[in-house]
């Protein structure tokens, strides 16, 4: 396995990922030959870096330099550990109280979301008055507890994902939004423009949007045109704040300008596109879609870290991990014990420390009687993460 630029990719490599979220490339997998030239044209149009086996297909020339596993993992630790410390003082009602009513509220949103943009699919006008209701509430219960809703929204199927991901982009706009110190009319703004984003898709032909394969350059190009369409769309809709339109138009935008649709890079992005790119990406890659299943939480934020250099911004992806944790809530981990348990609380001091509900010891094969774990003050610690359908073990929500 090496890490190459795509740059370096020559015909007859084997692609073993992609590095960079699946909105990024028109390819439906991320293990394949490169047999074609328009497939090397698009890797190279679209992503900076990618996986090869050589054991599989063509090595890099010799006078290419690629990185290994190990230094690929060292690189992302260093990053994941920037954001590891943390000082959380803040008082909030336990998750358990709050997702009670988060549960509620994510029924309503849903209905709310797809109200409004059934309204756009129909030619109509959107009525952002809808919105401003639908966002005060998500405001709220992100204050009484961050975790709750966000963790909650994440749990999507692929028919309810576009009205979902809406509302969990709102959810992640707003937290995110106050772990960087926004005050509460900048977090209105930013949940609102979160809840909006994607209304550009309202506009893609269905076929496209949820074809389950690769999609031809033609259908890509009608897939990217969502943020134009979108921002148009927001553009006839009264009272919307200019953050919302920029999210709206930017949010595919990178760092590096390879992003779409204007190719801004850098200084020429607001704060609230960089904010929304990091919020859009991460629970596109944690949710299922008809063509793929999302990675689980901490493999999000572990694969976000390790390409994020030239996709987001290092310091809003920093507060984005404090935000969400590097193991966040809802995350399966086996500890050093032996024992496998959710985590249910953030580390105040190192999210690497995190408040587990053990359930299930390896040893015996069998669930036992449930027990908190601070990591932080126990002799123990998080050695992986699993995955609850392959475990067999059922999820926290």
């Amino acid at each position: 396995m090496k890490k190459i630029p795509v740059s370096d990719l020559r015909l007859g490599m084997y692609i073993q990922e992609i590095c960079g979220s699946w909105m990024d490339h028109p390819f439906w997998k991320n293990s394949f030959r490169l047999d074609s030239l328009d497939d090397l044209h698009t890797l190279q149009t679209s992503v900076r870096e990618v996986w090869i086996d050589t054991s599989k297909g063509l090595d890099v020339a010799p006078d290419v330099t690629a990185l290994t596993p190990e230094e690929a993992e060292s690189r992302t630790q260093q990053v994941l550990e920037v954001s590891s410390a943390r000082n959380e003082s803040e008082i909030r009602i336990p998750l358990e109280a709050e997702v009670v009513r988060a549960k509620i509220l994510k029924g309503r949103a849903k209905k709310a979301v797809m109200s409004m943009f059934s309204d756009v699919r129909m030619g109509q006008a959107l009525r952002a008055d809808m919105a401003y209701p639908l966002v005060e509430e998500i405001h709220q219960s992100i204050s009484r507890n961050t975790d709750a809703l966000i963790s909650l929204v994440r749990l999507k199927n692929k028919d309810d994902y576009t009205y979902l991901h809406s509302v969990a982009v709102c959810a992640l706009m707003i937290a995110l939004g106050k772990r960087l110190g926004l005050d509460s009319e900048s977090l209105r703004h930013v949940g609102m423009a979160g809840l909006l984003h994607d209304v550009g898709k309202m506009l893609i032909p269905d076929p496209i949007l949820n074809k389950p394969g690769r999609l031809t350059d033609d259908e890509f190009e009608i897939v990217k045109s969502h943020p134009r369409l979108g921002y148009q769309v927001l553009l006839k809709a009264e009272g919307l704040s200019d953050a919302t339109l920029e999210v709206c138009l930017h949010h595919h935008e990178r760092m590096d300008g390879g992003g779409y649709p204007d190719r801004l890079a850098g200084e020429d992005l607001s704060l609230y596109a960089r904010m929304g790119a990091v919020c859009d990406v991460y629970d596109a890659i944690t949710s299922e879609r008809c063509y793929k299943k999302g990675w689980e939480p901490a493999t999000a934020i572990h694969k976000m870290a390790e390409w994020q250099k030239g996709h987001f911004d290092l310091r809003i992806f920093h507060a984005f991990v404090k935000t969400v944790g590097i193991y966040p809530i809802g995350t399966l981990v086996r500890l050093k014990s032996g024992r496998l348990g959710y985590v249910v609380e953030q580390g105040r001091e190192n999210l690497t420390a995190p408040v587990v509900k053990v359930i299930f010891s390896e040893q015996s094969n069998a669930h036992i009687f449930p027990e908190l774990v601070d990591l932080l003050h126990a002799q123990d610690a998080i050695v992986s993460t699993e995955d609850p359908q392959q475990r067999g073990i059922a999820p926290l929500f």
